[in-house]
């Protein structure tokens, strides 16, 4: 059998459309979720719904880990048998050593891999992957698709609306003091990852309105800036608020294609449940 030419990896942090779980050439290694004592993989015996029993009736905060190297490494030589290259494209290596595990599992397999750092997660990676399959469809070169991908990461945006702060707390990432006064004012944090790949603090604003309007101001501010053509609206277990966020998009910027999806359960371990988040490209 010939062997066809570019395989597409990914990691599930990623929000893959149905057509994408679906398309041949687009593989998935799954990050490790750590629960109750128990390893478990994203999207393959773990899912949302599980994990957020698990949040709610659990004291103790689920943890994740990246994919092992010889998790790549066993992927990489399965993809050897029928592609001469890859293009993987992975969540910010500020945020997972995901980045680090394909590369060593690459040179344990020996395989042409072009590891491509997103410096974000969820739709960021999904516009990534959508551009990457167009070139490789026009017969581009690997190491071209790859040059165009990470210059299209340096367009990518993203505003991130925290649910609740629960998470942040029993996750430790928030002091007692802190998690009482940020639910007394009702303050909700919007958080945005920086062109490093650095997640961090936005802007605090009180109510959960205020904080939706403002996202969609600055989304706006974006769009009149700069061409962008579709923004992916990810929620954490919560479809009804995406929807209405989608309205609000919409009323504001009408000839916007939106797309709407759920964030991994990897995700979710963090965010938790509630948290809404937009993704978009900007274009050239």
């Amino acid at each position: 059998m010939e062997k066809k030419r570019i395989a597409f990896v990914t990691d599930s942090t990623a929000f893959l459309s149905e057509e994408l779980r679906e398309h041949p050439d687009v593989y998935v290694a799954p990050i490790v979720i750590i629960a109750d004592g128990k390893e478990y993989e994203d999207g393959v015996n773990l899912f949302s719904e599980q994990l957020y029993d698990m949040i709610r009736n659990n004291k103790e905060v689920p943890k994740t880990s990246q994919p092992s190297v010889g998790t790549f490494e066993e992927l990489y030589n399965t993809l050897k048998k029928d592609y001469d290259q890859a293009i993987a494209i992975h969540v910010s290596n500020k945020l997972s050593g995901t980045v680090s595990s394909s590369n060593g599992g690459k040179e344990l397999a020996d395989f042409d891999v072009e590891v491509v750092d997103s410096l974000s997660l969820s739709y960021g990676i999904t516009a990534l992957i959508d551009k990457g399959l167009s070139l490789a469809k026009e017969e581009v070169s690997m190491e071209e698709i790859a040059s165009e991908l990470r210059e299209e990461v340096t367009r990518s945006k993203n505003l991130i609306l925290l649910g609740n702060l629960d998470q942040l707390y029993k996750g430790g990432r928030m002091s007692g003091a802190q998690f009482l006064l940020g639910n007394v004012l009702k303050i909700k944090p919007i958080l945005s990852i920086n062109p490093e790949g650095e997640l961090g603090l936005f802007e605090r604003v009180r109510s959960e309105k205020k904080a939706t309007n403002k996202i969609v101001s600055l989304l706006k501010q974006s769009c009149d800036d700069d061409k962008v053509k579709r923004v992916g609206i990810m929620h954490g277990n919560v479809l009804d608020k995406a929807m209405e966020l989608k309205q609000l998009v919409e009323t504001e910027i009408p000839d916007i294609e939106i797309v709407i999806g759920e964030m991994s359960s990897s995700l979710a371990v963090h965010a938790g449940e509630g948290t809404l988040a937009m993704f978009w490209q900007t274009e050239k």
